[in-house]
This record gives structure tokens, sequence and C-alpha cells, in this order.
């Protein structure tokens, strides 16, 4: 067996402690679908399919036709989502919004341009295209099946043209995701030490923090290891990399550098490449270093989400806010969605941030629905979000003029309703005195008909009648009115 340990007096930097929190089936899907091979991830194609004779372990990725497997820089991407989705912190967010230069910086970019630009939105659609398939646990301890996207929405805004770099993004998370994060089924790691490796040591960081986490019982840290099949590692962990048959090879050429780095950072204490006990194939043996027991005791077991973080309300108002604005007018105005291709100039994004200063984005499409009923009145046909601009005035006016024939029209239901309710309640008391008056003894009905009679005799005709029968249940009540319930 070869084995490699870190050295003991070896120092490394020290690292700062910043959290990214994953759900726990997005974090086994992610490395079997981030194919970290440059060469191949285009061209492969065919479905992947993972632990197939566990249902609710099996996971199906079936990569778009047309894109292939999402490769490194979609697993780049896709990390730094997470991390600014950790960031939000509580309650969990459907969606994470980014500027350019935000990306940028997190994915290692100094500079912006439209290669860069396009590279971005051809990554974030390989992730958008692909299906997946997978069990999430419940709170209840069940295992659901769900098929999805992980990133079903994308929102983009342009400077003008197609051609245009992106200027910001809001991009949707799955909604299984979401739910399964809301029960905490979630892994917490250290996203600072994760800017120090490549894609595949961060493949390979994520799924042994994972698995060291789940076989660490806070004691016997010396014997604690975790050992994998070489080619199980490829397929399910880095995406379907290149299965290489020889030790040296893939120390010399294709994991020892990225497992040096973790031997460095201290996160792991030794790692080993020998044959498997079968004979068949090799398999990779890991001992967890000093690292991974301090993140663990200074996180893991306290991993729960911070409450929510004024960042996402900033995002919410300056990016996502916006966008969807601008889509929704590009919508309305064509009558059809803007497809995951599509975007916003960035004029209208200007002109939503203007609308969204007076109105609340709730109030968005009743807005559009007004002025775009308006510019048909003139047959103008309106091209971009500052055209509808001169409707706001109209459109405060109208609703001012709704909300107080609306404030009216409560009004007259809440006065026909009280109305309603006190008929309702003399009816009720009148048969109540009624019933009462019939449970009386004869003297004390002798008494009531008499004051009924004295009560109708100004009246004549069928009259005096009815008039006596009111007499009757008016004295009825005045006698023994405690017996009735009160309107109140």
């Amino acid at each position: 067996m070869e084995t490699k340990q870190r050295n003991a007096h070896a120092t490394s930097e020290p690292h700062r402690i910043e959290k990214l929190y994953i759900e726990n089936t997005l974090l086994r899907i992610s490395g079997a679908l981030f194919c970290h091979d440059r060469k191949r991830a285009s061209s492969r194609t065919e479905e992947i399919k993972l632990n197939s004779s566990v249902s609710e372990k099996t996971i199906v990725i079936r990569p778009d036709p047309k894109l292939g497997q999402p490769g490194q820089l979609a697993h780049k991407i896709f990390i730094a989502l997470i991390k600014k989705h950790s960031d939000y912190g509580r309650p969990i967010r459907h969606e994470v919004s980014f500027t350019k230069r935000e990306l940028g910086r997190l994915i290692g970019r100094k500079e912006w341009g439209g290669r860069d630009s396009e590279q971005l939105s051809h990554a974030l659609l390989e992730i958008h295209y692909t299906f997946i398939k997978a069990h999430f646990k419940k709170s209840d301890g069940r295992h659901v099946e769900h098929s999805f996207n992980i990133f079903p929405e994308i929102v983009l805004e342009r400077r003008e043209f197609a051609s245009d770099p992106i200027e910001a993004c809001t991009i949707t998370l799955a909604e299984p995701i979401i739910a399964s994060l809301q029960d905490e089924h979630f892994t917490c790691l250290n996203h600072a030490l994760m800017m120090q490796l490549g894609t595949i040591g961060q493949a390979l960081y994520m799924r042994l923090f994972f698995h060291f986490a789940n076989l660490y019982d806070g004691r016997r840290r010396k014997i604690l290891s975790f050992e994998k099949r070489y080619d199980d590692i490829c397929n399910e962990w880095l995406g379907g990399l290149t299965i290489l048959k020889h030790k040296s090879k893939i120390i010399g050429e294709q994991l020892g550098q990225h497992l040096d780095q973790l031997l460095q950072a201290g996160f792991l204490s030794s790692h080993g490449v020998k044959k498997a006990k079968s004979g068949d194939g090799l398999v990779v043996n890991f001992r967890p270093g000093a690292a991974f027991f301090e993140d663990y005791e200074r996180f893991y077991r306290r991993r729960h989400q911070a409450e929510l973080q004024w960042e996402f309300h900033e995002d919410r108002r300056k990016i996502s806010e916006p966008l969807k604005v601008a889509y929704l007018f590009a919508e309305k105005r064509t009558g059809r969605p803007v497809d995951a291709t599509g975007f916003v100039p960035t004029k209208d994004v200007e002109t939503a941030k203007l609308l969204l200063a007076t109105l609340g984005f709730d109030e968005m499409s009743s807005f559009f629905d007004y002025a775009l009923a308006e510019t048909k009145k003139t047959n103008f046909d309106v091209q971009t979000l500052g055209g509808i601009k001169q409707y706001l005035p109209g459109y405060l006016a109208f609703r001012e003029r709704r909300a107080s024939n609306k404030a009216q029209e409560d009004a007259r239901k809440l006065r026909e309703q009280e109305e309603a309710r006190r008929a309702a309640y003399e009816h009720f008391r009148r048969r109540a005195a009624k019933d009462i008056f019939d449970t009386l003894p004869d003297h004390d009905k002798a008494v009531i008909d008499g004051l009924a009679e004295t009560y109708a005799a100004s009246f004549g005709g069928a009259l005096r009648g009815t008039m006596a029968e009111v007499g009757r249940i008016r004295f009825t009540i005045e006698r023994y009115g405690a017996r009735l319930k009160t309107f109140e």
C-alpha cells in the first residue's frame, strides 16, 4: 500500500472560518453531476445512475444532450451560489442573487468581459437543463422521490443586447432542496478551506467531510478512517473522471496533488492507495487530520444556520426584485414567458428600481395591466419599461379611486351584514319570548295578556289582534328578558 502522511511539523497558513451549508442529498448529487475532466464533460450525455440497488439512495442524472455534463466552471459557480445562499441564513430562501463583480470574485475571475459572461451563461444552462431524480428524507423519516432541475429558473440582466456581458442574475433553487434544508438535513463545511482547493479537491473534501462526520462519535480519533473504491470515487464523487490503472499515475498525475493540498491544510492526516481485498481494482484510504476535528467541534456540532442576514434584503431590493419586475413586463408585453436563454436590458432594470421606489413589488402586475391597457387606447406600441412610466400618475389616481370605491363597498357590505344580524336576532328574540310565554303559569300569562290588550286598545280591526301579539312579546321580554341571550 502506498501511503502519504502529513508532516507533523509542517505548518499551513491559518484559514478564516466561513461556513457553507449544503443539503445532504444535493451534496451526493453534486459528486456525480459535475465532470472534472475538461476534455470529456461536453461529450458526456448518457444517463448517470448511482446506487440503483438501494431505492432511497438511488440518483439519476440526465445531462442535456446538446450541452453535455456540467463541468468544472459549473462546479465553481455552483459552490459560489450555495455559499451565497448559506450567507442568507434563516428563514431558508428560494433564490440567490449576484452582481457580475461578486460572482467573478467568488469564482476567481479578476476581470469580467463578454467571454467570461458567455462561459457563465453556458455553465448555468448546463446545470439548468440537467434532469435529476433523487430521494429526499422528510422530517418524519420517510424518503420521498423527486424529479427536478437544481436551478429551475434563471433571470439575467444584460446591458442591452444578447451579446453584452451579464450584469446580474437571480437563480431559483429547486423546491425539494429548500424543503430539505428547512428540515435541517444539511452538512456544514469550511468554505475558506475549500477556496484553497481546485474543483477536484473541493469535491473530495465535501464527500470526505460528510463521511468522516457520520462516522465520528466524538472519541477514538486515532482510529477514524474511511476507504472507498477508486473507480467509485471517479464515478460518484468526481463526475466520471477517467479511471486509471496504475497507482503511480493516480497519485502522480490525477488525485495526488489534490490530496496533498488536503494534507497541507490539515484536513487529512494521511491517504493511501491499495489493492481491493477482492483483488479487483484499487481502494483509497483516508484518515482525518486536526483541521477536520477542529471544524467538527467548531461548527458541525452547532450547524444550525443563523437567522436571516441583511444581505438577502439588499440583494432582493437591488437585484432580485428589479430583475423580476423587468421580466414580468417583458412577459406581459409579449404574452409569453422569457425562456432560460433570454435576458432583460439594464435600462429596464434601472426603470424597475425607480418604479419599485413608488410601488410595491406585489403591485407591479396590476400596474402593468393598467398601463398596457392605456397604451392600446392610443395604439402605442411600447417596447421598453421606460415607455410606461408616463402612466404611473394615472395608475396612482386609479388606485386611489379603486381603494376609495372598495372602502365604500366594504362599508356597505358591513352595514348590510350588521342589519342582517340584527334582523336575525330580533326574529330569534321574538321566538324565544313566545317560548318563554308558553311556559309561564296561567296567572302570569293573564297579567301579560291584560297588559297586551290595554296596549292594543287604541287600534281597531285586524290590526288590534296583531298589536296585541306585539304587546304580549314586549311585556314578556320586559318581565323575563334576563332569560334571553343578548345581541353582543
